[in-house]
């Protein structure tokens, strides 16, 4: 019986994937999680936990009620920059 998460037509399980993407760069752990993240199927499959959905709805009201504030693209990409092109 292949142990749970193995793909045999890889060879590999989830948590060998897993290994091997840490070992990229910041830079390329990010493309690869939004890469990942754009494949998914559909996103109401996704289960939250109770406080994150807490947490969106707050958000939500927020920005319908117009209290929520924001930044520039290009003051978040210069933040990630900062943080994670090392």
């Amino acid at each position: 019986m292949p142990k749970k998460g193995y793909d045999w037509k890889m060879g590999k399980t989830v948590y060998d994937i897993r290994a091997e993407a840490l070992t990229l760069s910041a830079s390329e752990r990010a493309s690869l999680a939004h890469d990942l993240i754009l494949s998914l199927d559909d996103p109401e499959d996704l289960e939250l936990r109770p406080e994150q959905e807490t947490e969106i709805l707050r958000r939500v009201q927020m920005v319908r009620e117009k209290k929520a504030s924001g930044r520039s693209m290009e003051s978040v990409i210069a933040d990630f920059r900062a943080r994670y092109d090392k």
